[in-house]
């Protein structure tokens, strides 16, 4: 039997090397681990962050977090006034004394743990090894601001700019395509070619796209009743539980589109992945 099934395994590897090839890969990536850190650094570094734009941003800056939160999530009334309440110092004076021009520094530096974690997702799906900190740090800040700008413009992207949600959604999805394109770029190191970052891009626009749309569906009513019941840690472990699955979607679309691009014809920009040990080349 033992060998019936080592026979059809190196069987079917050679008629069907992309599914081996994506079994080993997702295997080795262990998605659920993987997604349940990032879900975990995303949400500690969007905390102090959220604090940080409370404290530093101007009104109408925080006017349009506050939208594009309510956007992607459909937060109802009562998390919606949670919500308002850490957004609601008006001049961010109090906010500013307590956190000060250092805490925002350590706030934006510790938050880089977040890029850090998604950066080795990325590596693990290429099968790279880490990038030297001297060459990946200032993409880790960039990938984060890059982050913030995008989830401020969520609110009038997902509502096509007042044309409606057939507008906003493909939108989304362009939007979403770019933001995984310059993710696996910036957090590589260049050190994989445009063409072959696009199989991830468009698998991982979609999974997000999806999750976007359907987060209006479960959220708002997940988080009422968790509001209710236990509060504001109801609430944290909500967001926790549903970033967990939008991270766990992100890990797998990078894998797969990771296997994809080394896999599909020539055509397809299929070159040999440079592996630089702390250099670029």
């Amino acid at each position: 039997m033992a060998g019936r099934l080592t026979r059809l395994r190196l069987t079917a590897g050679r008629r069907l090397p992309i599914v081996t090839e994506l079994t080993n890969r997702l295997l080795s990536a262990n998605l659920l681990d993987a997604g349940t850190r990032l879900a975990a650094q995303a949400f500690l570094a969007s905390v102090p962050l959220l604090f940080a734009v409370a404290a530093f941003a101007p009104q109408s800056v925080r006017d349009d977090l506050l939208k594009s939160l309510s956007a992607m999530f459909g937060l109802t009334a009562p998390t919606d006034e949670e919500l308002r309440q850490v957004l609601a110092d008006p001049a961010g004076k109090s906010l500013r004394e307590t956190t000060g021009v250092v805490g925002l520094l350590v706030t934006l530096l510790s938050a880089t743990s977040f890029s850090r974690a998604m950066a080795r997702v990325c590596e693990r799906a290429w099968r790279l090894p880490r990038a030297g900190t001297r060459i990946a740090a200032w993409r880790w800040v960039v990938w984060l601001l890059l982050l913030v700008a995008v989830v401020l413009v969520q609110g009038p992207v997902r509502d096509g700019f007042g044309v409606g949600l057939w507008l906003g959604t493909p939108l989304l999805f362009l939007l979403a395509t770019g933001v995984w394109l310059l993710t696996q770029h910036l957090l590589l190191a260049a050190r994989v070619p445009w063409t072959r970052l696009l199989p991830g891009a468009l698998l991982t626009a979609a999974a997000t796209t999806a999750l976007n749309l359907t987060a209006r569906l479960y959220l708002p009513g997940a988080l009422d009743r968790a509001l209710a019941e236990y509060g504001s840690l109801g609430m944290v472990l909500t967001v926790l539980c549903w970033l967990i699955v939008v991270f766990v979607a992100v890990s797998l679309a990078v894998t797969v589109g990771a296997v994809l691009a080394e896999e599909l014809p020539p055509r397809f920009g299929r070159r040999r992945t440079e592996r630089i040990d702390g250099e670029e080349a």
